[in-house]
């Protein structure tokens, strides 16, 4: 600004020699760059376009399975993505039913197998089975969120036609349509656009096809059974993992809270995922993994329209992306004699209507401080830290059903307060009282839980300079 202001003044050029050429330089250069990039975008979507025209003409559609007209008229048939060139892009908020699904033995219609007496049974690529995974996914580009509801497969609910029972059954008793009823049955009528169903050797190699993923293993981790080719051995801490490794994390459920806390490590796995995985290169590779994954794969998706979804994922700020589980509880030895995940159903309207826009008649008022269950989990890297004070100060707002989870070995730096229940607006109330931390909509924090505070390192650099109404570190 000076030497403008002195050459105009002046009237001669303050700049040093040949200043002139090193502009034009400069700007030339400057436009070289944006050519270049403009021309590798052009690039990456005319490979991209090539290769999904490959695959859309080359490869077996994407869907294997034959709905009869009454099953497909469960799924909205309007489109979801552009076209032409704009092939890439989400049109309209979309919710996606995801099945993860156990790869059967031979012996499921088979009792006489001639494999029964190799004391374990070989895996066969099949969606009939049980449903051991349940994911609800909504891409909204109105408000460029990404919600993901996990729902325990031993959800006791109603299957039409068939009574009460557990929600994993239902692709086993009538399929991706049958599901899709049920789940949307107790979600409070909300609307599923399209399914997706990929058994375990799919989701192995399609995190091999994805560069492996870098997770921070909860705990060890130890648990042998034959029957279902299920050998998990890993050590806690953070690693890179391969497909095999990634999977034995996943079906993990032998910790006492069995699928509750399965759901908890798909969604460290999931996030990891996500923030290495969806970026402009995956996009481009697309066709190529879904060569890799295709046969593992029943879907009513167009390869367009998955591009879209991916495409999508790739543009949502990862604070964007939130985590929930179906609110609920264990049964309990005296009620039932299955083993049931119990939904709260007053919950579940809460959550619907917050993250999924369903409306009902019920009371969906916020939660008073007074009723949540606030956790304090330690991730610090310090087994002699104080929570006094931070506990008073939640209490003088008004959280008063407050206790200590057990903590975690693995510390982390920034303190996060997890939505447990997907009630974003009383966590960044919590996050208020505090003044700081990260807010998440995720179930990762403790089960009992309306919100879980999970300290960081963070904390103990506000610890290290006690205020006056604070109680030291140690």
């Amino acid at each position: 600004m000076t030497i403008q202001r002195t050459s105009t003044q002046e009237g001669h050029s303050a700049s040093p020699p040949n200043s002139n050429d090193k502009k034009e330089n400069n700007s030339k250069s400057g436009r070289w760059l944006w050519f270049w990039v403009g021309m590798s975008g052009i690039a990456m979507i005319s490979a991209t376009a090539g290769a999904l025209l490959a695959v859309s003409l080359s490869s077996t559609p994407l869907m294997q399975a034959n709905l009869s007209a009454d099953e497909a008229a469960v799924f909205d048939s309007d489109s979801i993505s552009g076209g032409g060139l704009r092939f890439s892009e989400l049109t309209r908020p979309v919710n996606v039913l995801v099945m993860g699904m156990s790869v059967l033995p031979p012996d499921v219609k088979n009792p006489s197998s001639k494999f029964k007496d190799l004391g374990y049974l070989p895996q066969v690529n099949s969606f009939d089975g049980l449903a051991d995974v349940m994911l609800l996914i909504k891409f909204d580009p109105q408000s460029k969120k990404l919600t993901m509801l996990s729902i325990p497969r031993d959800t006791r609910t109603e299957v039409e036609g068939y009574g009460i029972r557990k929600i994993n059954s239902s692709n086993l008793l009538g399929g991706p349509a049958l599901t899709a009823k049920t789940a949307s049955n107790l979600l409070k009528g909300v609307a599923i656009d399209r399914y997706v169903r990929i058994n375990v050797l799919g989701v192995g190699k399609l995190i091999d096809a994805l560069g492996g993923v870098t997770v921070n293993v909860p705990e060890d981790l130890k648990y042998q059974d034959d029957s279902q080719h299920l050998y998990i051995n890993l050590k806690a801490g953070k690693q890179h993992l391969d497909g095999d490794k990634a999977l034995q994390l996943l079906r993990f459920r032998n910790d006492g809270r069995g699928d509750i806390g399965r759901i908890q490590r798909q969604q460290l796995v999931m996030r990891a995922l996500m923030d290495q995985a969806l970026n402009p290169a995956t996009l481009a590779q697309i066709p190529k993994i879904l060569n890799v994954v295709k046969e593992h794969i029943d879907t009513n998706l167009t390869v367009e329209e998955l591009l879209a979804l991916v495409g999508f994922g790739v543009r949502t700020n990862r604070s964007n992306m939130q985590m929930l589980m179906l609110p609920g509880r264990f049964s309990t030895p005296s009620e039932y004699k299955a083993s049931y995940w119990i939904p709260s159903h007053r919950r579940i309207n809460f959550m619907m209507a917050q993250h999924f826009g369903i409306q009902t008649h019920r009371n969906l008022r916020s939660f008073k401080p007074s009723s949540l269950r606030v956790a304090i989990q330690n991730r610090t890297g310090s087994d002699r830290v104080s929570f006094r004070s931070l506990m008073r100060k939640l209490r003088k707002a008004g959280y008063g059903r407050i206790f200590i989870a057990k903590s975690w070995s693995q510390p982390l730096k920034l303190t996060r307060i997890v939505a447990q229940q997907g009630d974003e607006n009383s966590a960044e109330s919590v996050r208020s009282v505090l003044g700081f931390g990260e807010v998440r909509v995720e179930s990762t924090g403790s089960l009992n839980s309306d919100i879980t505070i999970v300290l960081g390192e963070d904390w103990l650099d506000k610890l290290s300079a006690p205020k006056s109404d604070e109680i030291p570190l140690f």
